[in-house]
């Protein structure tokens, strides 16, 4: 990412979030454009290039309102409809397009030891990513707004690893995922290390559909393990795939985002992009 671009991603960023604490107020197009320093011409132009949406549409996808009203008109259905239906269809993520395979007893307990992992820095419409493969699939996708921090994240699952700076064909496949097409993808495979329990719960978020949302309730329901909620959220909290596995998709049973490993203007950036595209 030029430094240019930084500091347009930054300035989008900061109207993200201007517009998340402000939206009872339904700013306008002037004031926000005036929080970040630019004209509202070059304002409303910048913006629909990174989140893919006007101002104006992002205030109305990114409402509180919004979210309640997906969650109580989905709440019974959404993960009935979409285990039966298996989530096939353009633009959404499910069980046959991305395969999870945990690593074996040995490799979880050595903690990565005689394990080969590359790792690359590449970026996104929603910043700097970190991806890291092993040869049968990627490891770990972050996002990076500092490279040490973001592989300290990675050598801190793997501390025994052999770690390798290089592009392989793995990670350019999985990072199709940012791009309009994903006619071109082929299965993107992921090796993850992970208790059975946390596997379940990554499993189960590549269920919910683009655009859709859902509670940790929802998730916990899934994976047949109703009183698990703050269990569900740990596991979530802790998914090593960035945007791939849709942690950002799930948010608290009253309609607030919360928090997210990647910073929470970045989650409201994914979830109103990811809500324009199925509009």
């Amino acid at each position: 990412m030029s430094e240019q671009d930084y500091i347009n991603y930054s300035r989008i960023a900061e109207a993200i979030e201007y517009i998340q604490q402000h939206y009872t107020e339904q700013p306008t197009l002037e004031e926000i454009a005036k929080k970040v320093h630019l004209s509202p011409f070059h304002f409303q132009k910048m913006f629909t290039d990174w989140a893919g949406v006007s101002p104006k549409k992002f205030l109305q996808f990114i409402s509180v309102q919004h979210a309640k009203k997906i969650l109580s008109d989905s709440q019974t259905t959404l993960f009935e409809t979409a285990y039966k239906t298996g989530l096939s269809g353009t633009g959404r993520l499910h069980d046959l397009f991305v395969k999870i395979e945990g690593m074996t007893p040995g490799e979880y307990k050595n903690k990565g030891e005689n394990l080969t992992i590359n790792y690359s820095y590449t970026n996104s419409q929603f910043g700097n990513i970190l991806v890291a493969s092993t040869q049968k699939g990627i490891c770990y996708m972050g996002f990076s707004d500092d490279k040490k921090i973001a592989f300290f994240e990675l050598e801190k699952r793997f501390p025994k690893a052999n770690f390798i700076q290089q592009t392989d064909e793995i990670q350019q496949n999985a990072l199709k995922i940012y791009a309009q097409d994903w006619s071109k993808i082929t299965k993107i495979k992921l090796h993850l290390k992970g208790t059975d329990f946390q596997l379940k719960v990554w499993e189960a978020l590549l269920k919910i559909p683009t655009g859709n949302l859902a509670t940790y309730g929802n998730i916990a329901h899934l994976i047949q393990k109703p009183k698990a909620s703050r269990a569900v959220g740990t596991a979530i909290g802790n998914n090593p795939i960035a945007f791939l596995i849709p942690c950002h998709r799930v948010i608290q049973s009253t309609g607030v985002f919360g928090g997210y490993m990647w910073g929470t203007t970045r989650k409201t950036a994914i979830i109103g992009w990811e809500a324009a595209k199925t509009i």
